[in-house]
């Protein structure tokens, strides 16, 4: 099982996020989870360019693009337009687990 895989399958199977993992890798548990609200504190709170990247494809969840378009400013990343929220999803997770390994 790849670090990818482990990650989704600890959010079908645990009510907390492994406590040593990023913020932004909380945000995105978080999300998957079905709590944005506690998503979106986490991916504010980070403070770098990698919270507001998370930070704007909550705002995409939400439906909010202009606000989303104003994190992915400031994260430096390209605003998303079509790509699916799950492919950003997974490319969000992916680019973390990678940072970390």
């Amino acid at each position: 099982m790849t670090e990818f895989d482990e990650f989704v399958a600890g959010i079908a199977s645990e009510d907390e996020p492994d406590s040593c993992i990023s913020d932004c890798l909380k945000s995105l548990w978080w999300s998957k989870k079905g709590d944005w609200d506690k998503a979106h504190d986490l991916a504010q709170d980070e403070g770098s360019s990698d919270g507001d990247w998370v930070h704007a494809y909550l705002h995409r969840i939400e439906g909010d693009l202009g606000n989303a378009a104003y994190w992915y400013n400031r994260s430096s990343k390209p605003v998303k337009r079509d790509e699916s929220l799950q492919e950003e999803w997974n490319e969000l997770v992916r680019y973390f687990l990678h940072q970390t390994a």
